[in-house]
């Protein structure tokens, strides 16, 4: 027996690729000098807003001895999220099923390690977020793939969702809007899907749980819309993040809403908090949650991005990439021009311009950029495309 278990192991096997790309540190030196066009991940290239400091700044001050003692879930801090999530969607979500996170991360880890036992299937839509797959299996759990409907704009397949569903089926995980193409998924397939998982737990004799991951969803561009998939099957789990909405990935603080008509509600209350408390006191740091009801009357800057997201798509376009316009998030999803996207990617690289290669998120043979690369970023990154683009052209 060597020094590492074969569960960990298993999950450095199944981290491949993106384990390698993300702790390169020639790549990482690389991308901190001043000339480099950073669109690989969604980090901040701008001085955070004087607001969120002010509001961290404010939640930090005492209010009484218990400031900074143990923290589990601050009232004020659920009440807040609370009163936001039925302003803002069709749902009655009760304070009581709230439960505030360390961001999607730990929040999905929480919601897999409540629900799966050894043995159990957890459907993940592809391409993915890179570590579902990962945290599926650190659950105990199967990954099943189900592959995004390419031909129609990313959309869920319901016929290969369905077709997935076995008797060992205990949970998908969907994600809206869609990371890394922007999809975001239609009342009419949210309805559809509602049956699917309605059907596929009768025939099971159990319940499939939906495992909602809004990480973006309040970063919607005009013209469309959103709303959570809770709304359309009441056997979910909403899990959302403030890190993307406020452009703070480092302060990590998002919150689980369950569903409030879900099949065994107190029992899961109960056992959330449990996986909260064993996973390593997964809750967020005091200060944080001070702060949450100032942070949810915060926004993003949305035509800021979508003016960055605009100008990519359509110059990209104009040079002849093949690009995916993203209705949500802050990606971009492009083609590489050649097959091998990592080497296209080096291709960008000898250009200051870096980018996220598909074979990291199941998408060979493309790349994603992110648009919280700032102005200066974006405007001095287009004549590396267009250089890039023509060398591999020629």
């Amino acid at each position: 027996m060597g020094a590492v278990s074969r569960q960990t192991e298993e999950i450095m096997r199944v981290l491949g690729l993106f384990r390698e790309f993300g702790t390169d540190d020639d790549r990482w030196e690389a991308m901190r000098r001043p000339e480099a066009c950073d669109f690989v991940y969604g980090n901040p290239h701008d001085v955070a807003p004087q607001a969120y400091v002010d509001a961290l700044v404010r939640a930090a001050q005492p209010t009484g001895k218990d400031h900074y003692a143990y923290t589990m879930d601050l009232p004020a801090a659920v009440r807040s999220v609370g009163d936001d999530l039925r302003r803002r969607f069709p749902v009655a979500f009760r304070n009581e099923d709230i439960h505030l996170t360390n961001g999607n991360f730990v929040g999905l880890a929480v919601a897999l390690r409540t629900l799966v036992d050894p043995g159990d299937e957890v459907i993940f839509v592809s391409p993915p977020w890179f570590f579902y797959e990962t945290l599926i299996v650190a659950a105990g759990a199967t990954p099943v793939r189900v592959l995004a409907d390419r031909d129609n704009d990313f959309d869920l397949d319901l016929g290969a969702i369905e077709a997935a569903i076995s008797p060992r089926t205990r949970a998908i995980i969907v994600n809206s809007p869609h990371n890394p193409s922007g999809r975001i998924y239609t009342p009419e397939q949210l309805t559809a899907l509602s049956a699917i998982l309605e059907e596929g737990s009768a025939r099971s004799g159990h319940r499939i749980f939906l495992l909602s991951d809004e990480a973006y969803n309040r970063i919607v561009f005009t013209p469309n819309t959103f709303t959570t998939p809770v709304a359309y099957y009441p056997h979910s789990f909403l899990l959302y993040t403030y890190a993307k909405t406020l452009l703070s990935p480092g302060s990590r603080l998002g919150y689980i809403a369950v569903g409030p008509e879900i099949d065994g509600a107190d029992e899961l209350r109960a056992a959330l908090q449990i996986g909260q408390i064993t996973l390593g006191w997964a809750y967020p740091v005091s200060i944080l949650q001070h702060a949450i009801p100032d942070l949810n009357a915060m926004a993003p800057d949305i035509p800021v991005l979508q003016r960055r997201r605009d100008t990519l798509v359509s110059t990209l376009h104009e040079q002849g990439y093949e690009v995916v316009e993203p209705q949500g998030t802050f990606y971009v999803l492009v083609r590489s021009p050649i097959e091998d996207d990592r080497r296209f990617a080096e291709v960008l690289r000898a250009h200051d311009v870096f980018v996220l290669p598909g074979a990291m998120f199941e998408m060979p043979g493309w790349f994603r950029l992110s648009v919280t690369a700032n102005d200066d970023m974006v405007e001095r990154s287009l004549p590396g495309f267009a250089k890039a683009i023509a060398e591999v052209s020629a």
